[in-house]
């Protein structure tokens, strides 16, 4: 019994040191990329404010820091926000990641921290509408190496799709910055189609002054025409 205590011990103590302490590495990794990106929007709402001001005084840029897992910047009338999960995740034995020989010389590279970016609509917090959708235009993935990939609608994720070959940095984040804000402005609001609205309750109406209960989304209605999993890009405000 003593001897299988023993065994049991030695496993859980390599354990601790070969998948804990990576997973530490990760997640302090993450945040070391958080607040990178956090350094970035702050001198982007600098400059492109003062000269969005220069071309008209309602274009507003601003940035907002909430926690330390949680921020956004407006832009005009956008919002991207960023939120970093606090935890540590593995992808599915199936992921194409686990081809590559990156992965296949480690496979404790693959376990990743995450970065999601939303795009919402800035009238769905101007006017605290909670039942507005945003959606997931971007997730970073982070690894133990400081090494990164990303998951994009946008047109930087063809050259990001797989893992880099040298940890991420300023210079890279803030190109992707630049391209989430280019298709955030590009993403345009759609009416929605008439079937999709032609039914509203009374509560909804008599909601309607607080513009808290009627639904808005860039893509409301349109379930399905953005991805191949239907609202899975969407996420609610609540």
């Amino acid at each position: 019994m003593r001897e299988n205590q023993d065994k049991q011990n030695k496993i859980i103590l390599k354990l601790l040191k070969d998948k804990s302490v990576m997973k530490q590495n990760v997640f302090n990794n993450t945040i070391d990329v958080f607040k990178l990106i956090k350094e970035i929007l702050r001198e982007r709402a600098d400059e492109l404010g003062d000269n969005a001001k220069k071309i008209d005084k309602r274009l507003g840029i601003e940035f907002k820091d909430h926690s330390a897992q949680s921020m956004n910047i407006k832009i005009a009338g956008d919002v991207l926000d960023f939120f970093m999960h606090t935890n540590v995740f593995e992808f599915e034995n199936t992921h194409p990641m686990f081809k590559t020989g990156y992965i296949k010389e480690n496979s404790l590279n693959s376990y990743c921290g995450i970065i999601h970016v939303y795009n919402f609509l800035s009238d769905s917090y101007k006017y605290n509408r909670l039942n507005d959708l945003g959606y997931l235009i971007a997730r970073i993935f982070i690894n133990q190496e400081k090494k990164f990939f990303i998951e994009t609608k946008t047109q930087i994720g063809h050259k990001y799709m797989n893992f880099s070959d040298e940890p991420i940095n300023k210079d890279v984040l803030s190109e992707i910055i630049n391209e989430l804000i280019i298709f955030a402005i590009m993403f345009d609001l759609y009416t929605p189609p008439y079937d999709a609205v032609r039914q509203v309750s009374v509560y909804e109406l008599q909601e309607k002054q607080s513009s808290s209960a009627l639904r808005t989304g860039k893509r409301l209605g349109y379930f399905g025409r953005d991805t191949d999993s239907g609202t899975s890009d969407e996420f609610n405000l609540l």
